[in-house]
Formats: C-alpha cells, structure tokens, sequence
C-alpha cells in the first residue's frame, strides 16, 4: 500500500520530473559471476511447504526440472533443500549496461498524464534548468 496525500488540484495541474534507467532499455540479463551472486558463491537453502499446492509446484520444479545439485531434509513439516557453491541460483541477474540515464518531463502525477505532454532532455543540465525554472514559476505564484 501506497500512502499518498490527496491532491488539491486535478492531475493535469501539475508536472513529474523523472530520471529513468527503464530496465527494458538500459540492463540485460547477467549471470551470477557477473552479478557478484552471493548463492552462487557460497550455495544457498530453499524451504517449502509442500503442504499446500505452491510449495508442492515448488518442490517439484526443484527435483524434476531446476538441474540443480542439492540436498534434502525435512523437519516439522517444511522441506528444505541446500544448494551447493558454484550453481546459477533462481535470481534473474540484471546488469546495468552503462547507458545514459533518461531526463523527462511529464505532465500530470501519479494519477496520470491527461494531456500526454511529454519532454526528454537530452542533457542533465537542460534537465536541471527546466526543473529550476519550474520550482520559480511556483514560487512567484504562491509568493504573490
């Protein structure tokens, strides 16, 4: 849950400065070494339920399909397998891939953009300046 105040104006009244690196466009998949994986360095335990469907699913992908060394053992109705050093773990790694970081502004909030206005910056400092701007214009309204 989200804690967010209410907003005295509509959505179209105000405007988001953002600062993105979207996944899709500025990572790719890595693997453990390049990661620093933990589990994969020092191995690692998984524990389920296999009391109820999701830890039956569980347990099953890790037996039958997964392709991972371990062990198993059972104790108070839990099982947990341990997974020896030197595995790829069930981590999806993202790597950065040291693009340069998006500067848009948006119109609206969290609740939307009703106009679609959008702007991309192509330098911080552009970026920079249109927020400085922006953040004076507010002050002389509310200032009088």
């Amino acid at each position: 849950m989200v804690f967010r105040i209410e907003p005295k104006m509509p959505a179209h009244a105000y405007t988001t400065y953002q600062i993105a690196s979207p996944v899709a466009t500025h990572y790719r998949d890595g693997t453990c070494d390049e990661a620093g994986c933990l589990a994969h360095r020092y191995g690692w335990t998984t524990t389920v339920d296999e009391s109820t469907t999701l830890g039956q699913g569980q347990a099953h992908y890790i037996r039958k399909t997964s392709g991972r060394r371990f062990v198993e053992s059972r104790e108070a109705g839990l099982t947990t397998f341990t997974f020896e050093a030197g595995q790829k773990c069930f981590t999806t790694h993202k790597i950065p891939l040291e693009r340069p970081e998006l500067y848009v502004v948006r119109g609206g909030d969290w609740r939307g953009n009703p106009r679609g206005e959008v702007r991309h910056h192509a330098r911080p400092d552009t970026w920079v300046e249109d927020f400085a701007e922006h953040q004076d214009r507010i002050a002389r309204v509310v200032n009088g």
